[in-house]
């Protein structure tokens, strides 16, 4: 293993682990050497810290819901006075309430962005203080990588999930706002868009198994592989990017960009010269063209639709 790669001597942080996606995540980063403060609702936590002492890395649970506020402080309170610091925080916890838009109920909506984007910001703002306070005290940059969770959901605003969709929008905004605003202090911060096969996609991925009993395409250890790497030192030129992650395949998104500008000719438009210039543009269009980014569908090689992680 490359120096680079090591996490030997760092501290993780990772929500949501005692199953699926987090517990792979967790585990992969104790197999680099990690430390990790497992954060779940139940008994699941003590369980995964007990696969990685196996691993004979050290690991502590803290249960309760991301969702309220001071559990961030709590699990980074956790990382400092059980290993001595913090350097890593995946942000991985989540729930469904798949709904249409005209089904949604309000306890659908706010359980969801509770769970998902107040959850990713509450332990993220935890860190960044211990961070933040860090820098200061060492006089200069430190070591801090936080790997939010988003989805290709908020890429496709997937119809059946506009709570989830508007979730994720939230949390890679999130993401771009730390990676700017932690940057000077040392801190990358980056957000996957993950498809693996877990409980939570049961509905979407099913079950399956690899050939000859090898490893699944679409397993969550194919995407912890790819966390412990934005988790490590060789990752420092990494910073404010989404990525999507599955299977073989890591793709690097680009950043949404202008498709065409209206300019008004004397400055300000009239609505008879916007009517002039937008109703020919759009025209004809088919109505399910939206801003939606269609064209991450044909990374798909699996033969399933793209779903939420």
């Amino acid at each position: 293993m490359s120096a680079t790669q090591t996490l030997a001597g760092r501290t993780a942080v990772v929500t949501g682990a005692g199953a699926g996606l987090g517990r792979a995540e967790a585990l992969a980063l104790a197999a680099q050497g990690a430390d990790v403060v497992v954060n779940d609702i139940g008994q699941a936590a003590d369980d995964v810290v007990a696969e990685i002492r196996a691993l004979g890395s050290g690991a502590v649970a803290v249960t309760g819901d991301v969702g309220d506020w001071a559990m961030g402080e709590r699990l980074v309170e956790a990382a400092v006075d059980t290993f001595g610091g913090l350097d890593i925080l995946v942000n991985n916890a989540g729930v469904l309430r798949d709904r249409m838009l005209f089904n949604l109920s309000e306890s659908d909506w706010d359980d969801v962005i509770r769970v998902h984007l107040k959850g990713h910001a509450a332990v993220s703002r935890a860190a960044a203080v211990h961070w933040r306070a860090a820098s200061k005290a060492a006089g200069g940059p430190v070591f801090g990588r936080v790997v939010n969770t988003s989805s290709e959901a908020f890429l496709f605003g997937a119809p059946g999930q506009p709570n989830y969709s508007a979730a994720k929008a939230g949390i890679t905004a999130l993401t771009l706002a730390t990676a700017q605003g932690l940057a000077r202090y040392g801190v990358r911060a980056n957000a996957i868009c993950p498809r693996a096969r877990t409980e939570m996609t049961a509905d979407s991925f099913g079950t399956g198994n690899g050939p000859e009993g090898g490893l699944d395409i679409m397993a969550p250890e194919r995407v912890g592989t790819f966390v412990t790497h934005l988790a490590s030192p060789a990752a420092d030129g990494i910073n404010g990017q989404v990525f999507v992650v599955y299977g073989d395949m890591v793709a690097l998104m680009a950043p949404p960009t202008v498709e065409h500008k209206f300019t008004a000719a004397d400055g300000v438009f009239t609505a008879a010269e916007l009517d002039a210039q937008l109703t020919p543009y759009f025209e004809g269009r088919d109505p399910y063209r939206t801003y939606a980014a269609y064209s991450v569908a044909a990374l798909d090689t699996t033969g399933t639709q793209p779903a939420a992680h």
